[in-house]
């Protein structure tokens, strides 16, 4: 069964929504990234990459003008939102300060 993205966001780990572009270079830079964070933290948290050429409803719900944006989300609750790319370190301690 495919979750919905509001039961994604709705669950107890913290979610990091990467809204991204296949023609966007700053989002390849933060994919790597993201794959780091996501080695250190493990269970911890949830990365979900949203293409938003293909959920554009979506990326306007949340009014992603440019891309990359992350969204940090947690028990359906909007915690923090980024445009452009930062570091590991920078991504893992917002993560951590909302845990």
């Amino acid at each position: 069964m495919k979750s919905s993205f509001s039961d994604i966001i709705n669950a107890k780990t913290p979610v990091l929504v990467d809204f991204y572009a296949d023609w966007c270079g700053p989002c390849k830079t933060l994919a790597p990234i993201l794959k780091e964070v996501k080695d250190e933290l493990g269970d911890n948290i949830k990365i979900v990459k949203i293409d938003v050429d293909k959920n554009q409803p979506l990326s306007a719900k949340y009014q992603v003008r440019g891309v990359p944006t992350m969204i940090l989300f947690k028990e359906g609750k909007l915690l923090w939102r980024q445009s452009g790319v930062l570091q590991k370190h920078d991504i893992i301690a917002v993560i951590n300060s909302h845990q």
